[in-house]
């Protein structure tokens, strides 16, 4: 433990969000009675979140210039069997650079939620869950032991349930959250599954304490198999990954959940929980480095959600929905790089795509509110000229989330590809493949979801519903058809998000790829798997790895997505239309999602729903009820009633039950001495 690192302060950094969860989740609602008004409510979140950051900035300031460490069990909850459950924190580089990047996305989530829910009714409790939200996040990655690691994973994973159907009349949100729930309950038995291998052979739930035995679990088969242990607890703690992070095919929920609030598109699916499996693998990285099988495994995963999932994008026209397949895929790109052992450049790209699809994701709520909530892309264009700021940053994130060089999102995206080049897993060449092609499909839907919102011909009197007067889910009543400008808690956090966008990249890739900034943090077996060496020994500063990237392929696909898209949507309007009618069977595949939700709707989900039937009428009523509960006291009922018979009470029945007794008996001796 080092002395710049106290125990209460950093206690206070996930107590100052829950504190203001409170407040204003039971003064400033109906439950205890609306003491509080919006004002307060507001002001008290927002200061817990703030307080948070500017102490998660001060913990990252002494871990990365002063080497300050901590790893301390503050709470020891209970001992069973000699398996301790504590509370306790492990702040290392790690930790503090996702403390920082979950606190200031949240912060720049609550001001701007200021204005972007100022009418809706549920307004301090949407308050109370995004600060709950943060808190539950800051437990999950600051906890030194599995098990706080579960209540931070499930915690989240609740309050998401919450927040997705936060407009509780709408059914669609309702059906978004419970899809959300009940998919990350898949990955979640996966999780506890793996959790629970690791606590029956080391006999400790520490990371400290587990990371110690790994030689032992490397030796150590799957009892009845012939499976290394550490690849079945790999591929269990990986699926529960797969579930947060919305990895094929556990991936259905995350694109429904845009029927939330669109604060919450950004906090959940920017930079806290879609990232919390992402985080996990790297923070398991000694154990995941033992099982080539694994990383394999999680490389195949990611590489389908980075392409295919990029696919989807193409052809939505909901903003939020487009900016939502796009997370997918980068979460894919993140996962590969996990696969291929480069677990710093995962975490570098989850940082940065933290900011700019943050940036994208409140931009877009931006413009559906000057757009009086239309939501539909098609309805929209020349809107840059009535929101300058929302364009501008709009292009900032985009251009970051193509990897343009110089751009944040350039120097993780290209990390990663070059990585996976460099990669001898047999899963490497098809990751390759996936990760390139993903770099021209992201370009080509994110500048057409760009090119149809600012630029070319004014749409959107000709939206269906632009003439009709009312309000909208967030409340707020319009009488204008014409786009305007954000008010200033909206486009504030805009351009604050726009500046990491554009810098973050370049100031941090030397430190965080090949610095000391994860040393002794992140293992990887450096004689079975030297990506992170080769990737090092090809890098010559930030300058010139951009100044390379001009004559790379990544950068010719990525601007050949653009002109494609430009093209399509602002030259030749037509072609997309034709493109659709001659490939009518592809466009209904990626309409219908690969059909996953129907299979998971009516084979999965009826499937198990017969199951269950067949359990419940077949085995609980027919056998357990039927057979065991009715079927013994039947059986006493029947017994009974015979020695009931038996016994009358009449002596002359009594007699002669006797005399045939005495019978038998004779008859019986006699034929035996025979």
């Amino acid at each position: 433990m080092s002395a710049t690192l106290s125990a209460t302060t950093l206690l206070a950094v996930p107590l100052a969000p829950l504190a203001g969860s409170v407040i204003a989740g039971v003064f400033g609602t109906a439950f205890g009675g609306n003491l509080i008004g919006r004002r307060l409510s507001h002001t008290l979140t927002i200061l817990g979140v703030f307080v948070a950051f500017v102490l998660s900035a001060l913990t990252l300031k002494s871990v990365a210039l002063d080497g300050a460490r901590f790893s301390e069990t503050l709470y020891t909850w209970m001992v069973v069997g000699g398996l301790k459950m504590e509370v306790g924190f492990l702040i290392d580089s790690l930790t503090a650079m996702m403390m920082c990047v979950v606190t200031f996305v949240s912060l720049m989530v609550h001001i701007y939620t200021v204005g972007y829910m100022e009418e809706d009714e549920g307004y301090d409790r949407f308050f109370s869950y995004i600060s709950l939200f943060t808190f539950s996040m800051l437990m999950l990655v600051m906890s030194n032991n599995l098990l706080q690691l579960f209540f931070g994973w499930e915690a989240v994973g609740l309050v998401s349930y919450l927040l997705i159907g936060f407009w509780f009349n709408k059914p669609t949100a309702i059906f978004a959250n419970m899809k959300a729930f009940l998919v990350n309950r898949v990955g979640d038995f996966g999780f506890i599954l793996g959790i629970g291998l690791i606590a029956a052979y080391t006999g400790s739930l520490n990371y400290a304490e587990i990371f110690a035995k790994t030689e032992e679990l490397a030796q150590l088969n799957f009892p009845g198999t012939d499976w290394l242990l550490v690849t079945v607890i790999s591929i269990c703690l990986f699926i529960g990954a797969m579930g947060k992070s919305a990895q094929f095919p556990l991936h259905v929920w995350l694109p429904d959940s845009m029927e939330g609030p669109t604060p919450i598109s950004a906090l959940i699916h920017a930079a806290t929980m879609v990232t919390a499996g992402i985080f996990m693998v790297s923070r398991m990285s000694p154990i995941f480095e033992l099982s080539d099988t694994a990383l394999n495994f999680i490389m195949v995963i990611g590489s389908i959600t980075a392409l295919f999932m990029g696919f989807l994008g193409i052809i939505q026209n909901d903003i939020k929905r487009v900016i939502a397949y796009s997370t997918l895929s980068q979460l894919g790109y993140m996962t590969v790089a996990l696969g291929a052992s480069a677990y710093s450049v995962a975490v570098f790209h989850l940082m940065t795509h933290a900011f700019f699809k943050a940036l994208l994701f409140l931009a877009a709520g931006s413009v559906i509110m000057g757009m009086h909530h239309n939501q539909d892309i098609r309805w929209m264009g020349g809107v840059r000229k009535y929101m300058p700021i929302t364009w501008i940053t709009s292009l900032l994130g985009s251009l970051a989330l193509i990897g343009t060089p110089f751009f944040s999102g350039f120097y993780s995206k290209d990390s990663i590809i070059e990585a996976v080049s460099e990669s001898h897993l047999p899963a490497a060449g098809f990751a390759s493949f996936a990760v390139l092609a993903g770099v021209f499909v992201t370009a080509f839907y994110s500048f057409r979801l760009y090119f149809l919102v600012f630029h070319g011909k004014e749409r959107f009197d000709q939206n269906p519903d632009a003439h009709h007067h009312g309000h909208d889910d967030h409340g707020h009543h319009d009488d204008h058809h014409e786009p305007h400008e954000s008010p200033w808690v909206v486009t504030v956090p805009l351009l604050l998000l726009a500046i990491p966008s554009v810098l973050i990249g370049f100031l941090f890739i030397e430190p965080m790829l090949f610095g000391d900034f994860f040393k002794g943090v992140i293992f990887v077996d450096g004689e079975k798997h030297h990506v992170m060496e080769e990737l090092h020994e090809a890098f010559h500063g930030p300058v010139q790895m951009a100044l390379h990237a001009f004559g790379s392929a990544p950068f010719w696909l990525a601007l050949a997505g653009v002109a494609v898209s430009y093209y399509m949507y602002m030259v030749n309007p037509a072609l997309p239309r034709a493109i659709k009618s001659m490939f009518k069977p592809v466009y209904d595949l990626l309409e219908n999602k690969y059909y996953l939700d129907w299979i998971n709707e009516n084979i999965l989900a009826r499937g198990a729903r017969a199951l269950g039937t067949g359990l419940w009428k077949g085995g609980d009523q027919a056998i357990i009820d039927g057979a065991v509960v009715n079927g013994s006291w039947k059986f006493v009922g029947w017994v009974a009633g015979v020695v009931r018979w038996m016994q009358s009470g009449y002596i002359y029945h009594y007699a002669l039950v006797m005399i045939l007794g005495i019978f038998v008996f004779m008859t019986y001796f006699v034929w035996l001495n025979k």
